[in-house]
This record gives C-alpha cells, structure tokens and sequence, in this order.
C-alpha cells in the first residue's frame, strides 16, 4: 500500500513538473524594424536623386496646385537678373522645371521619349544652343529653340505637346516656353533628368 501511494505521489509530482516544463514563458516580442529601401528612396521613380520631387514640391509652393495641360506653363512673378540656371526634366509627370541663382522660377509641361525612344535619365548640361534648330535624324524637323544637352543629338526644345511621351527621344517645350527658356541658359547649364 505504501508503494501505491508512494507511486501515486510521484505521478502527481512528474505531472505538475512536466506541465511546468511545457508551457513556455510569455514575453513581450518586438516587431521586427521597417527597413527603408536606402537604394531608391524615391519608389515612384525608376532613378532620382530627389531633384524632380523637390522641385515639384517648390512649384506646389509657389504656383499652387499644378493642375497643367498639355503646353500650359507658369513663370514667377520676378525672375532674379542674374545667376546660374538649371534645368530639372521629371518624365514621370511630364514637367520640366527651371531655376535661376537657386530659385524656382518656371515649370512647364512636356512631351518627352515615347517607348523605345526613351529619353534617357542622368546629369547633363547644355552644349549646343540654336533659335532655329533642326534635327539631323528626322526628317529636317524643325526644334525651335533648341538647347542639345547629348553628343547624340537629344535637346530641349519647341514642339507639339499631346499631353504624353511622344516624341523619338528629345523633351517637347510649348514654343513660348521655349523661347523664354532659351533666354536664362547658356552652354554650360546643368541638365537633371529623372523618372
């Protein structure tokens, strides 16, 4: 009789202490951390260096809402007399910015590469200037106030604006524009092109 209760107590015993054993201890888990993607922290942009996006942020600031048509434009009330000028082309939404001495001063819509005729992305700068261009490859097309920014022969410059990529790889400008354009840059002047 002692062995039974003997046994029955040590049952009891191994039960409560494999019971113990196989229920795990709660402790509070720490979700795992949000990694940014630190090689494109522009996710709506095949490549950026943050240029077209903060650009289009200093428009919103100074023209308001960009709610722009195909070949509408805004200039700044003053456009500083002198200084450097840059131009910022952003192919995602078909804009092209421009700034003179550091400061926004024009944004307009274009009409950049169609498929298979992309315009390419990167930093140039403008080596050719003509008020009366034409292109070599197509057909003698005229390119009203042309600024080429590639040995190849890609420029800016006046031109039919449908309201999407259309063209075979240089970025479309309403004439006007163009022409005002044409006046704040010089060979020299850097070039941005993201999308």
């Amino acid at each position: 009789m002692f062995r039974i209760r003997h046994l029955g107590a040590v049952a009891i015993v191994a039960a409560l202490l494999a019971g113990c054993a196989s229920v795990p201890e709660r402790s509070a888990v720490a979700p795992a951390p949000v990694v940014a993607d630190v090689r494109n922290p522009y996710p709506d942009y095949r490549w950026s260096n943050g240029f077209a996006p903060k650009a289009h942020e200093e428009a919103t600031a100074l023209f308001g809402p960009l709610a722009l048509r195909p070949g509408d434009s805004r200039w700044a009330p003053a456009v500083p007399a002198a200084g450097e000028a840059q131009v910022v082309i952003d192919l995602r939404t078909q804009l092209l910015y421009v700034y003179r001495a550091g400061q926004l001063v024009g944004v307009s819509t274009i009409s950049s590469g169609k498929k298979g005729k992309e315009t390419q992305l990167g930093f140039w700068a403008v080596r050719i200037k003509k008020k009366n261009g034409f292109s070599r490859k197509y057909d003698n097309a005229p390119m009203p106030f042309m600024q080429m920014y590639d040995e190849k022969g890609l420029a800016f410059h006046g031109g039919k604006l449908p309201g999407y990529p259309a063209s075979h790889g240089c970025v479309r400008l309403p004439v006007k524009f163009a022409e005002r354009l044409f006046g704040l840059t010089k060979i020299g002047t850097k070039v941005i092109i993201e999308g």
